[in-house]
């Protein structure tokens, strides 16, 4: 659905203020997040994106020889980052397309400092419930920083899922982050955040660069927050627009990977016919996401879009499907 016109407004009212350096420290963005949030603003770190934060968790806790684990479809900045701080990545076998504690933890070693799981995962679109990332955190070992990237969180109902905070308030060890990429509509812009203990907090500000958000990013995000009409307008828009193509695709003949997030991860009978696909949407003027550098390339992960353009979306892949 685009950005809050509120952020939009705030973007251009930043735009006469150029010649002064940022916030260095997001205060009052920091302010915002935890007063929304019901969290302590000290537990807060804001980045260049939460990719920057899943950089600088790699950076301040791994090193050579080092071991990072992730899962088998996982977000792919988390190999990135694992590497450019030197460390080995270590990739653990899903189940069902489902990060899977059991398999998290056969691959744990003495060298395991950081584990990063996507909550819901980006692309497969599953989750682990509460219990199951209470687990798994029981199960790392103790100098082990479990990181749960929750970017697509606000788009979550049910009530096995947790964003993270609580288990940060639980344990020592554990960290979320967080983005205002999805939802908020301000991916351009690069935002996100993290929160964690003081402990994790301090270290990450020691290697955290000064001036790491620009002041047209802080003020956007602080009126994005405060327009909780737009998100909830957002939220019923995916709950009716992604149920419309997952039922769509499925009675195409498509397979789909149930998942939580905006996006529809839909599993074709091969890949060629995946491959096919993709080109006759791009054909088409609709751009989609091939996952193959995931291990998934009979798959194509389809973002819900506004009503017409899921319309148009469905209309063409039951073109491509009729003649093919």
């Amino acid at each position: 659905m685009g950005t809050s016109a509120k952020a939009l407004d705030a973007i251009k009212n930043s735009l006469g203020i150029p010649s002064r350096y940022p916030d260095g420290s997001a205060i009052e963005l920091r302010k915002n997040l935890a007063n929304f949030n019901n969290i302590n603003i000290n537990n807060i770190i804001c980045g260049n994106g939460s990719d920057e934060i899943l950089s600088m968790f790699a950076n301040c806790f791994a090193g050579q020889n080092d071991e990072i684990i992730y899962s088998e479809h996982g977000f792919l900045v988390y190999p990135i980052a694992t590497k450019a701080a030197g460390a080995i990545p270590i990739i653990a076998k899903e189940k069902n397309y489902k990060a899977n504690v059991e398999e998290i933890i056969k691959v744990c070693s003495s060298k395991t400092k950081v584990c990063f799981i996507a909550n819901p995962n980006n692309p497969t679109g599953t989750y682990l419930t509460r219990d199951e990332l209470i687990t798994l955190r029981q199960k790392l070992p103790i100098n082990c920083l479990l990181v749960i990237d929750s970017a697509y969180a606000e788009y979550v109902e049910k009530e096995d899922y947790t964003n993270g905070f609580d288990l940060v308030n639980k344990f020592e060890n554990v960290a979320c982050t967080r983005t205002f990429s999805k939802i908020y509509g301000l991916a351009a812009l690069r935002i996100g955040w993290a929160y964690a203990s003081l402990d994790v907090i301090d270290y990450l500000n020691r290697i955290r660069l000064p001036f790491n958000i620009n002041t047209i990013a802080q003020n956007a995000a602080i009126a994005a927050i405060q327009d909780q009409l737009f998100i909830r307008k957002a939220i019923k828009h995916n709950n009716i627009w992604k149920n419309y193509i997952e039922k769509e695709l499925i009675d195409l003949g498509i397979n789909i990977i149930p998942g939580v997030g905006n996006f529809v991860l839909a599993q074709y009978n091969n890949i060629e016919q995946a491959n096919n696909c993709y080109i006759y949407l791009e054909e088409n003027n609709i751009f989609v996401r091939k996952v193959s550098e995931y291990g998934l390339a009979d798959c194509l992960r389809i973002t819900v879009g506004l009503e017409k353009e899921n319309i148009y979306l469905i209309k063409i892949i039951k073109n491509f499907i009729e003649n093919n």
